[in-house]
């Protein structure tokens, strides 16, 4: 009792301020978690809904993401207005904290507007086979900052999402059929006649090589020690390497069985004695 006595304006003060501020501080507490668990509900319903619409589903995670950090910033914000605190200085110093953290990760900022673009317009899906900035490979994810390739000798390359989106990049796997283009040479002596036509056969001869567009082959120019002939195939582009390979090895034969040469660089030396 002692205490309570000598500390009695203490002790008025206190419960005061709980009696100011406790129904506040007890009722942002419930908002917030009530205000938590309809974020999540509204996130779940969102990328239900457009996973309906047929979005990717990394694009449909990515946008609840998003969501997801809008909706607790203005939560957090509710919550402190309830408890007394100035939002417009929260939001003051929140701009402030935005502004130098941008500053700071301007690169990991592209990057992630670089894999919202990605998502939002997919120039490529996972599965495609893609090259961009020197690099190849087939698209084994794509993230919120970087893609993931997987090279055909089974290397993993990332590359970061700002570059790709913004940058040069080719899709080779977004189309069902490719073009295998060949070279080879034959002798200056040969007949180009003969030549393509047992060029054609072998192409007829391989099911994996389509008839339309029809196979060519074609005289490119005429090199130091050969006529230099472009042999070109189309092939469903899941058998492009298959028929590229293959391809290169019968035409080798064929033109072998044909009786044609494929000759190699050769030099003629013509010594000259001078007998006296």
């Amino acid at each position: 009792m002692n205490f309570l006595e000598d500390n009695a304006e203490l002790v008025n003060k206190g419960m005061g301020f709980l009696m100011d501020y406790g129904p506040k501080v007890i009722g942002a507490i419930v908002v917030f978690i009530i205000g938590k668990w309809i974020i999540g509900k509204i996130v779940r319903v969102v990328e239900a809904a457009l996973s309906k619409n047929n979005m990717d589903v990394s694009l449909s995670r990515y946008l609840g993401k998003i969501i997801r950090v809008v909706l607790l910033l203005l939560l957090i914000m509710t919550v402190a207005g309830m408890v007394g605190i100035e939002t417009t200085s929260f939001i003051a110093i929140l701009g402030a904290s935005t502004l130098a953290i941008g500053m700071a990760l301007q690169g990991s900022l592209a990057n992630f507007a670089g894999g919202f673009l990605l998502l939002v317009f997919r120039p490529f899906k996972v599965g495609d086979y893609i090259v961009s900035d020197g690099e190849e490979g087939v698209v084994q994810e794509i993230g919120v900052f970087c893609t993931t390739l997987t090279t055909l000798d089974n290397r993993r390359i990332i590359l970061p999402n700002g570059p790709l989106a913004g940058g040069k990049m080719t899709n080779v796997g977004v189309e069902s059929n490719r073009r295998v283009d060949l070279s080879i040479g034959i002798g200056y002596g040969d007949d180009f006649n003969k030549a393509k036509t047992a060029i054609m056969e072998m192409a007829k001869g391989d099911n994996r090589i389509l008839s339309e567009p029809a196979p060519f082959a074609g005289i490119t120019d005429f090199g130091d020690s050969s006529v230099n002939l472009t042999v070109r195939v189309w092939c469903k582009s899941s058998d492009y390497w298959d028929v590229f390979f293959d391809t290169n090895q019968r035409l080798k034969e064929c033109l072998d069985k044909a009786g044609v040469s494929i000759p190699f660089p050769q030099r003629e030396v013509n010594i000259i004695s001078d007998n006296k």
